[in-house]
C-alpha cells in the first residue's frame, strides 16, 4: 500500500504511518492488540495487494471469488512469482522506522500482554465473569470478528464494488443487503488519500475520523486527498486521450492546487 499502514479496527489502512513516531506508537499497539502479525509483514502483504490489484501477483485476487480473496489464500503460501513480487516492494520507510523494528523483535511479547492478558483480565477482576465465558467471548468471538473484519479489507471490493459492465443496481435480491458502487476501486486508484477507506465509504470512516485528529493534535502531516474536480478531469482526460486512467490521474493530481482556505492548509 503506499503510504498508509496505521492499522486499527474497522477500518484496519489509515494514513500517513511514517509522519511522526507517537502515531507510529499507537499502530503498533493497535496492531499488536488484534494478531495480525507484525508491522513489517502487514505492510509488506498490503502493499504487494495494492501495487498488483486483480493480477496474479496479487495475492487477495478478487477475480477468483470472495470466498478465495477471504479465506483460502490465507491458508497457501504465495507462488515463487508473487515471492519475487514482494521481495521488490519499497520497505526503506518502514525499515528506518524504529518502532516498527522493535515491534517486530517483541512482537509475541506484545501479543500475549495486549492481546490476550489484558483483555481477558478485565472481565475476571472487576466484572466477576468466569474464566471459561472471558475466553469464549473476549477470546475466540472477539478473535473472530475482529479477523474477518481485517480480511475483508482486501475482500470487500467482491462484495461492494462493481465490476465493468456489470448492471447497477443487480436483479438479486442482494440489493436489499449490499449496495455496489466503483467507491472500492477508488481506494486502489488512489490509495494516499486519506478519505478513501477499503469498505467502500469515503470521508465516513473512523480512521479517516482519527487521522483528522491525529493531524489536530500534531501526530500526523502532510496529508494528502483528493479534490472531486482533479478527479472529474482525470476521467474526461482519460477518455480524450485514451491514456491509462493511472496515469491521467497522477497527473491531474500533480496539478492539482488546494484552495487557500483548505483544511490542509492550514496551520
Amino acid at each position: 500500500m503506499d503510504d498508509s499502514s496505521i492499522p486499527g479496527v474497522p477500518d484496519v489502512s489509515g494514513g500517513t504511518w511514517r509522519n511522526c513516531r507517537r502515531a507510529s506508537t499507537m499502530g503498533a499497539s493497535l496492531i499488536s492488540r488484534e494478531y495480525w502479525g507484525t508491522i513489517y509483514d502487514w505492510v509488506q502483504y498490503h502493499r504487494l495487494h495494492h501495487a498488483q490489484f486483480a493480477t496474479d501477483g496479487d495475492p487477495y485476487d478478487y477475480n477468483r471469488g470472495f470466498l478465495y480473496a477471504h479465506v483460502l489464500t490465507r491458508l497457501r503460501k504465495l507462488s515463487p512469482y508473487q515471492e519475487k513480487l514482494k521481495s521488490e516492494i519499497d520497505m526503506s520507510d518502514v525499515v528506518n522506522d524504529p518502532v516498527v523494528i522493535v515491534q517486530s523483535k517483541v512482537y509475541w511479547l506484545l501479543y500475549a500482554t495486549i492481546f490476550l492478558l489484558l483483555p481477558l483480565n478485565a472481565p475476571l477482576e472487576y466484572w466477576d465473569d468466569s474464566i471459561l465465558s472471558a475466553v469464549f467471548v473476549l477470546g475466540f468471538l472477539r478473535y473472530g470478528i475482529i479477523l474477518h473484519a481485517s480480511w475483508l479489507v482486501e475482500s470487500a471490493v467482491c462484495l461492494w464494488g462493481l465490476k465493468p459492465g456489470e448492471k447497477c443496481p443487480p436483479d438479486s435480491n442482494w440489493v436489499f443487503i449490499l449496495t455496489k458502487s466503483f467507491w472500492p476501486q477508488y481506494h486502489y486508484l488512489i490509495p494516499y488519500d486519506y478519505k478513501s477507506g477499503e469498505y467502500g465509504n469515503y470521508d465516513s470512516g473512523c480512521t479517516s475520523a482519527f487521522i483528522r485528529v491525529w493531524a489536530a493534535l500534531g501526530l500526523a502531516a502532510d496529508l494528502k486527498t483528493v479534490e472531486t474536480p482533479t478527479v472529474q478531469k482525470a476521467l474526461a482526460d482519460a477518455a480524450k486521450s485514451k491514456l491509462p486512467l493511472t496515469s491521467c490521474v497522477d497527473a491531474a493530481v500533480a496539478a492539482q492546487n488546494l484552495h487557500r482556505d483548505h483544511y490542509l492548509r492550514r496551520r
